[in-house]
């Protein structure tokens, strides 16, 4: 069993990735640690990198690629990563393909949080991402990020526990 895990920065993927891979005893693998690691090697932040791979497209081609790959050498995997639904269409690898979702209020909230940054702070920096996201996505694989058409389960967090949203993804996976 595959599942996909993707949506937002802040609507709780990472959290309820782990809470799923307990629950299912499957491996879970968070592409966005990678692309944090790969921050770090190179000492940029997160909104740096992104700009850096507006320039150099090989640095998401290899991490799409990767997750392309994984998917295809592990039938019973977790993928959490904002384009994994969609490479997983592309490439015909069958996956339950979930979406979290939240409002900007909730997941700035979240975010600063879990960085330890003002709210202002995560709110610049947040939409920075998004933004440079969004250009690169559409502009190497003519993806627009919020076309949720290619989801089969999609969940709003706001007001739902991290439990409440394992257990509705549970329930469509029983399903």
């Amino acid at each position: 069993m595959r599942i996909t895990i993707s949506g937002p920065p802040g609507s709780g993927k990472t959290t309820v990735c782990g809470k799923l891979s307990e629950a299912l005893g499957l491996k879970a693998v968070v592409f966005g640690q990678v692309f944090r690691q790969l921050a770090a090697e190179k000492g940029l932040t997160l909104v740096e990198l992104g700009a850096l791979a507006e320039q150099d497209p090989q640095i998401d081609a290899d991490i799409d690629a990767k997750i392309v790959e994984t998917a295809r050498n592990s039938p019973d995997i977790i993928l959490e990563s904002r384009l994994s639904a969609y490479m997983l269409t592309r490439n015909g690898i069958p996956a339950l393909r979930v979406y979290l979702d939240a409002s900007p209020e909730v997941r700035f909230a979240r975010i600063g949080i879990r960085e330890e940054q003002e709210l202002k702070h995560a709110v610049e920096e947040t939409n920075a991402r998004q933004a440079s996201e969004a250009k690169r996505y559409k502009m190497y694989y003519d993806i627009d990020i919020n076309d949720r058409s290619v989801y089969d389960l999609i969940i709003n967090t706001d007001n739902l526990t991290p439990d409440e949203v394992l257990q509705r993804i549970l329930d469509a996976v029983k399903a």
